[in-house]
């Protein structure tokens, strides 16, 4: 039964002329709809490797790629793919001359930030200084159509489904990308002496995690005056452009998971990131504690041991 039930479904897709497929049918799909599409038959397959299909598909999921991706469908396994842990580095030694950022921000569907930026890495100044990636300049604000009204909980609640952003890294010489951002943010907060609201989006990699920030201001309407990307350890400090590019390569060349738990395993990621981030604080703490306590008790100790000794010497 099964083998004439899949006969007839080809049989079916057999009589409908390839070109009503390719143009009315395959053009309306999405990448991961299209991918699964294409493991239905032989000819649907054919149908679905159509480079110039993927790179559309690319270009509207992602429109800061539009003139970056020369493998679309790769591309998009890449990108939409998300990262289940960092693998190992191939060859360490191949040049990494210039990493390749490409970000997307919407609100609520709508694109209110799209932009390339191309980070030399061979520089010693970035390869010994905290990685940190700036696509807005501190004197060029975004505008959005974001309304500021009066800040309460639910507007936090609201920011965390309405922005939505890509951050992908792309390696030109290896011909490899990754997407870092979490898709929605991770946590939406108000600086309530600025005024400012940072919303934050990360993907958690091993004992690192990518943390992608963008803050808004404004009176009425919420301009973006930062949109920044850096690396940070669990100890919290941020780590510098040669050991980031090692995290960011075995990103690239690592293991990937289905795209559609991006955003559910990026939150439990980042929380449990953060828990063990407290945990560490904490024993930290706990250890200068005890070390003060023991060098109080070594002072003490030694001092009266001195007074113990000028009175026996009288």
């Amino acid at each position: 039964m099964a083998d004439s039930s899949s006969t007839t479904v080809t049989d079916l897709i057999s009589t409908v002329h390839q070109d009503i497929i390719e143009t009315h049918i395959l053009t309306r799909l999405d990448g991961p709809t299209l991918a699964s599409l294409s493991c239905a038959s032989t000819l649907l397959h054919k149908l679905a490797s159509n480079e110039l299909l993927w790179s559309k598909i690319c270009r509207s999921t992602w429109p800061s790629t539009a003139t970056i991706s020369d493998n679309p469908r790769s591309f998009f396994s890449d990108v939409y793919s998300v990262l289940d842990a960092g693998g190992s580095v191939s060859d360490l030694d191949r040049p990494f001359p210039e990493l390749i950022s490409a970000v997307d921000l919407h609100y609520r569907g709508k694109l209110i930030l799209s932009r390339v930026v191309k980070t030399e890495t061979t520089m010693a100044w970035f390869l010994s200084s905290p990685l940190r990636i700036d696509l807005v300049d501190a004197k060029d604000t975004v505008v959005t159509p974001i309304k500021r009204g009066r800040w309460t909980e639910d507007t936090c609640r609201d920011l965390e489904q309405d922005l939505t952003l890509s951050w992908i890294v792309i390696d030109p010489i290896g011909k490899r990308a990754a997407n870092l951002s979490s898709h929605r943010p991770v946590t939406v907060q108000r600086n309530w002496l600025s005024g400012e609201v940072e919303a934050k989006f990360a993907t958690v990699v091993g004992s690192v995690e990518c943390v992608i920030t963008v803050v808004t201001c404004g009176e009425e309407e919420m301009h973006v005056k930062e949109v920044s990307l850096k690396v940070e350890a669990m100890e919290g400090t941020s780590l510098n452009g040669m050991d980031s590019l090692v995290i960011l390569r075995s990103v690239m060349e690592g293991k990937r998971g289905n795209g559609r738990r991006r955003e559910a395993e990026s939150k439990w990621r980042h929380e449990e990131f953060m828990e063990k981030k407290r945990e560490l604080k904490e024993k930290k703490i706990r250890v200068e504690l005890v070390f003060d306590i023991l060098t109080v008790a070594v002072g003490v100790l030694g001092f009266g041991t001195l007074v113990g000794f000028c009175l026996w010497s009288r």
